[in-house]
């Protein structure tokens, strides 16, 4: 059975070119670049050669650059950062989407005496800027909001959110991890003082990750130790993994406009093939605002569980606005915080393309996606009211 890999905001594959990149250094290479003979020597070029690539993707200097395992250490290392290096500020403002890398952390953080506040979003998913200013203050620490939704592909204002912590002085981190390498970033005309990079979201390899951060910003390490990466994250360095990461972040560098046209393109085409196809589906998240290849839609009356393993059955592979795929009978905390009906939270997908998705694969969900809702409807005691009533409506 063909695979049809829909979950990108999950994992991505890695790149062919990637793996070839990183082969050596996990065989005949194997030097520690930490080491003063020529045969460690080499290795340490080429992590620097990866730190170029890294920061050219968001134009960043190189030395702003730090290699860290992934997404969460990088996102935990920024909030940790800004509360130790600023010991008398208690305050920490977020949002109620971020990625549970910044919202555990923050949580961890209010069982220790901070204040956090967590910003609300509309319908729509988008933050209120008036919202925000009305919460800043002298006591904040650090914001962090993220770059664009892990679930809905919602952007967010970043530009016009730095403008407003700049005059204010206050610190702020963006979780850039989805946004990083499908939309335009360069933090020399949006001044984040940090941001976080994820290398498996951008077609490297899970275990690697990056942390951009502002020349002049006051920094404190997370994990301590040896003097790697200039004294700015201790431990022997994922050789293979960061000069993976710096040849995806150039593939992703030179091919950005012209992927995200094309996945806009696939995008559009499932979305409005499957909101014509299936009755009581609606889309979740601001449609003109967003990651050129993500949607999250609602099927009313179904779990999006079901949905999934359906979906399954055909090879397709997609993920569940739910939280039901953990164990848990949570709907997701994203579309709660957007108020999405709960005839429609509990049966939502997000679909994550990428630059091997094909429009053979998108014509192969649309294919099989009318049939597997219209079942679950049938077989759903919801399903069935729903149905009824509109055929009675229908016949009145």
């Amino acid at each position: 059975m063909k695979i049809i890999y829909l979950d990108n905001n999950a994992t991505t594959r890695i790149a062919p070119e990637v793996v070839e990149e990183m082969l050596p250094y996990l065989t005949d290479r194997y030097g520690n670049p930490s080491s003063m003979h020529t045969f460690g020597g080499h290795i340490h070029r080429k992590i620097e050669d990866a730190r170029e690539k890294v920061a050219a993707l968001i134009n960043a200097e190189p030395d702003e650059i730090i290699f860290t395992s992934c997404g969460t250490e990088s996102d935990n290392t920024a909030l940790a950062s800004a509360v130790e290096s600023q010991p008398r500020k208690r305050h920490i403002v977020t949002t109620r989407v971020e990625h549970p890398a910044v919202m555990n952390f923050c949580h961890h953080l209010a069982r220790k005496g901070y204040r956090v506040t967590f910003l609300p979003v509309d319908r729509q998913g988008q933050m209120e800027m008036g919202t925000l200013l009305k919460m800043l203050d002298d006591d904040i620490a650090i914001a962090s909001i993220m770059y664009a939704n892990n679930e809905t592909g919602v952007i967010f204002p970043i530009e016009r959110i730095c403008g407003a912590m700049k005059e204010r002085g206050i610190l702020f981190h963006t979780d850039a991890v989805q946004a990083a390498g499908k939309i335009p970033i360069d933090v020399k005309k949006v001044p984040v003082d940090m941001l976080t990079i994820s290398g498996h979201k951008l077609h490297a390899a899970k275990g690697v990750g990056a942390l951009f951060v502002r020349k002049g910003t006051r920094f404190h390490p997370y994990i301590r130790g040896g003097h790697q990466e200039r004294g700015r994250r201790a431990g022997t360095e994922n050789v293979a993994s960061i000069i993976g990461l710096g040849r995806a972040a150039r593939l992703a560098h030179r091919y950005l406009y012209e992927e995200s046209s094309y996945l806009s393109g696939l995008r559009d085409r499932l979305e409005s093939g499957l909101l014509k196809s299936c009755p009581d589906a609606s889309v979740n998240g601001d449609r003109q605002s967003r990651l050129p290849n993500t949607f999250n839609i609602s099927f009313a009356f179904i779990e999006g569980e079901a949905i999934l393993l359906r979906l399954n059955e055909y090879g397709i592979c997609a993920s569940s606005g739910s939280a039901c795929t953990s164990g848990s009978l949570e709907p997701s905390h994203v579309l709660r915080a957007m108020g999405v009906p709960y005839t429609a939270v509990h049966g939502s997908i997000r679909f994550s393309l990428s630059r091997y998705t094909t429009e053979q694969d998108i014509d192969a969900v649309l294919s099989v996606m009318p049939g597997i809702i219209r079942e679950l409807r049938e077989l759903s005691p919801f399903g069935r009211d729903a149905l009824t009533c509109r055929t009675d409506c229908a016949n009145e």
